[in-house]
């Protein structure tokens, strides 16, 4: 394999999320650079990011290996997604442009097609997409790189099951565009918060003690008091 050294950075995130390399595993920069084809130095700089950013930690005689979060800072990431995505949509419905809208709106409308066809194996990817567009679209790029920063590192701890009726998780990406489209910021960022609870449940950590089964996320204890979708 042989990238730009740019994206040295990208490359080993997503193949940390994606398991290539085991929580604590070793990450050498001799054997990085060779499986990436670059040098030593953007494995380095590499390296440091992904340590800021909470993937790989360095210690004493071993040096750069992968982190090994606890569960306490898995839950703790979805709280702060639970926190941060209500405020990008708010923030969206203040901010957004005509190009953020149209591209919503397509991708709404494409994942409601496919959730009615029953055609399930490309909705997470589109969910990705709205996200990370909805998060764009807050016009605060430090919320959208801490968003998108959030989504690798809980797709890196959790597996996330399909949603039980993607026809009603898909509504609910319709009722938020609505809202952004609108200009209600206060609607924007309750039916978001609706939306990332009902979701949050589908999570089952990835990392279950030996001989244990990775368990679902449990309802929140203080379910958000919000306003029907269908308003």
């Amino acid at each position: 394999m042989r990238i730009p050294a740019h994206s040295v950075c990208t490359a080993i995130r997503d193949d940390i999320v994606a398991g290539v390399y085991e929580r604590g595993s070793r990450l050498t920069e001799e054997l990085l650079a060779r499986r990436y084809g670059v040098s030593r130095v953007p494995v380095r700089e590499a390296l440091r990011t992904l340590e800021a950013e909470g993937f790989v930690v360095t210690r004493r005689h071993a040096g750069a290996c992968v982190a090994e979060p606890t569960e306490q800072e898995a839950a703790d990431l979805l709280e702060m997604r639970m926190l941060l995505e209500p405020l990008g949509a708010s923030r969206a419905a203040q901010r957004r442009t005509e190009a953020h809208l149209k591209v919503l709106r397509g991708l709404v409308r494409l994942g409601q097609e496919r959730a009615r066809r029953g055609n399930s194996d490309d909705l997470r990817s589109l969910g990705g997409w709205f996200h990370e567009t909805l998060a764009q679209a807050s016009g605060s790029p430090a919320l959208a790189s801490m968003l998108t920063q959030l989504r690798h590192k809980i797709s890196w701890m959790y597996a996330v099951d399909a949603p039980a009726d993607p026809v009603e998780s898909w509504a609910e990406h319709g009722a938020i565009v609505d809202a952004v489209a609108r200009g209600d910021g206060d609607r924007a960022r309750a039916v978001t918060a609706l939306h990332t609870e009902r979701s949050t449940v589908a999570h089952r950590l990835r990392f279950a003690g030996p001989g244990e089964r990775p368990e679902r996320v449990r309802n929140s204890q203080h379910p958000v008091n919000m306003p029907s979708l269908r308003h």
